[in-house]
């Protein structure tokens, strides 16, 4: 039988509160993306100021996928049996609370627990939201309301890398201080070793500073260049560091020649088109630090990172103010919302599953058994862990492939990766529009199974075509076809929980973004092992082995998502609970 038989077309109303509600989701999905992904990058800045290892930040940014994961779940459950708009608000403040701690850690221990409690709060956004549009949207428009949940936080994905440098820039004013510290100089025998050889090659920014030296600071250089085992934060370096300061706030020390092939700050660039003569000191100071750090960037620790701290605490108070809003606009059902019509209310319940609509019982535990037990869950769990193990290569390894296989330029490399990443957002706006034109026309069933399995198979397909001799352009578009393709999905799995749970949403959604989730902390330590081969010139990389590897990952997930039915729903008994309710 057809959809529209059975369930209720979308009609005008004398209210449109479902939307708003919507939108708000939509706007905690930004805020999710956004306090997600700045760390990333921060994380050079934190870093150099905390000295941190590259295995530490490695852990640090791992930390998140496990307890993201495994808490997806539990936090799912307490939606379930609290009350969305109770949970999420805690959950918002939480992971608020935890961005605004990180801007005060002090140590790689105190980041990895805030990291930690972050992923935590963080896991239940999404199985909540997925909870929120099963009780206020009707079947024929759930494709829809989880597409705009789903492009929230692909937009503050994408506002992340924008605004997160921008804040981190804007809390490190002209007017503050560009004087080296001791200890911002991270590698005194690296620094010293190639100022000495530049100023040997009597290239003139070095020239000019060397020039202004005492000859105590000749002295420590010299020994600084001689002992690779040097330690940083000396007292004759911090009189290197006085001495150099003065030199860097009253001299002119921009040549073009000495800044060939080296990528300026913006800042600093616009700096270069003030007359020298009108720089004020502040001016002066500030520019010749980032022509300091352009020509020594991994031995000097950055003027405008030191903003960090205040971008992550800025962060966390949006997020109180996004929690407020979440709060005063979401009500749990839409018949306790004061300013929900009867008509809306009607449109509502009639084009909802009969399953969905008993709120007599309350919530008890997680449904484990029935959970075990749902062939379909655990079919789309596989599809969920296959499909990030296959989409993770656009975020983690994309750059590094152009660059070792095309040789592209930085600035267009970065162009091709945003394009790439920013088509999948049309892919869960049109993904959601299809699976609900498919609902009114088809059935329940092939309206999910059809878009999922379909785009699994053609990013498989686009994988297949990058094993070919293609331009670098052509290779971003069969990427770009993959980012279309894995969003396009998206909107269909989150409906097909919200079709089987009926009241234990939060639970469903959550136990499947649970194995996507371990699917990424997987993918990259997969993708290592695969494309990575010993040679006489040390490691070489062999893509062709990862198109393979996330083709097969995708037809996989193709596969399985075949034989998905949204039809059959989840059979819980009052006592399959593991969670015992208070």
């Amino acid at each position: 039988m057809k959809a529209e038989s059975q369930m209720a077309s979308v009609e005008p109303t004398s209210s449109y509160v479902r939307y708003r509600v919507i939108f708000v989701c939509m706007l905690m999905a930004v805020l999710l993306y956004l306090d997600r992904f700045c760390i990333s990058f921060a994380e050079v800045f934190i870093k150099d100021e905390l000295g941190l290892s590259d295995e530490q930040i490695g852990l640090l940014l791992g930390s998140f996928f496990v307890s993201y994961a495994l808490c997806q779940v539990p936090s799912g459950w307490f939606s379930d049996r609290f009350g969305a708009r109770k949970m999420l608000t805690i959950y918002i403040l939480m992971w608020s609370l935890f961005t605004a701690l990180t801007g005060l850690a002090t140590g790689f221990i105190m980041l990895l627990i805030f990291r930690l409690g972050f992923g935590l709060s963080q896991a239940g956004a999404y199985p909540t939201s997925a909870n929120i549009v099963s009780k206020w949207m009707p079947l024929t428009e759930r494709g829809f309301a989880s597409s705009m949940v789903t492009v929230g936080g692909r937009i503050g994905g994408a506002l992340a890398p924008v605004l997160t440098a921008f804040l981190i820039i804007l809390f490190v004013p002209m007017t503050e201080s560009s004087d080296l510290k001791t200890g911002d100089i991270m590698n005194p025998h690296g620094l010293a070793t190639t100022f000495l050889e530049r100023v040997e090659e009597k290239q003139e920014f070095e020239t000019k500073i060397y020039e202004g030296l005492t000859s105590g600071d000749r002295e420590y250089l010299k020994a600084a260049a001689a002992d690779p085992n040097i330690e940083p934060g000396t007292a004759v370096e911090s009189d290197f560091v006085t001495n150099l300061n003065s030199i860097l706030q009253e001299q002119q020390l921009y040549d073009p020649a000495d800044f060939e092939g080296l990528t300026l700050n913006q800042q600093a660039e616009q700096l270069l088109k003030v007359s020298p003569g009108e720089l004020n000191v502040e001016q002066r100071s500030r520019l010749n630090r980032l022509l300091f750090e352009a020509r020594y960037s991994a031995d000097v620790r950055k003027v405008q990172g030191k903003g960090w701290r205040k971008m992550m605490m800025t962060y966390g108070l949006v997020g109180i103010l996004i929690a407020g809003i979440f709060w005063w606009v979401i009500r749990d059902y839409p018949r306790a919302h004061p300013a929900c019509s009867p008509e809306e209310l009607e449109l509502i319940e009639r084009g909802r599953l009969e399953s969905d609509k008993d709120h007599s019982k309350q919530i008890g535990g997680i449904p484990f058994k029935a959970i075990m037990k749902n062939q379909s869950l655990w079919l789309l769990s596989l599809s969920q862990f296959c499909t990030n193990v296959g989409w993770l290569f656009l975020v983690t390894w994309l750059p590094r492939f152009l660059d070792e296989e095309y040789q592209v330029p930085l600035e267009e490399r970065g162009k091709m990766v945003t394009i790439a990443l920013a088509v999948g957002w049309l892919g869960t706006l049109s993904g959601g529009k299809v699976t609900d034109w498919l609902m009114r026309r088809i059935s329940l069933r092939w309206s999910r199974v059809l878009p999922i399995a379909l785009s699994r198979f053609t990013a498989m397909a686009a994988y297949l075509v990058c094993l070919l001799d293609i331009s670098p352009w052509t290779s971003v578009i069969m990427f770009s076809i993959v980012a279309f393709s894995t969003d396009f999905g998206s909107p269909a799995m989150w409906a097909f929980n919200q079709d089987i749970a009926g009241k234990h949403v939060g639970s469903v959604l959550g136990w499947g973004n649970m194995w996507g989730n371990l699917g990424a902390a997987v993918a990259p330590s997969l993708m290592i092992a695969v494309i990575t081969v010993n040679t006489a010139n040390g490691e070489e990389h062999h893509w062709n082995m990862a198109f393979v590897t996330c083709a097969i990952a995708f037809f996989i997930a193709g596969v399985a998502s075949l034989f998905v039915d949204s039809s059959r729903k989840l059979v819980v008994d009052d006592e399959d609970v593991m969670l015992e309710s208070a």
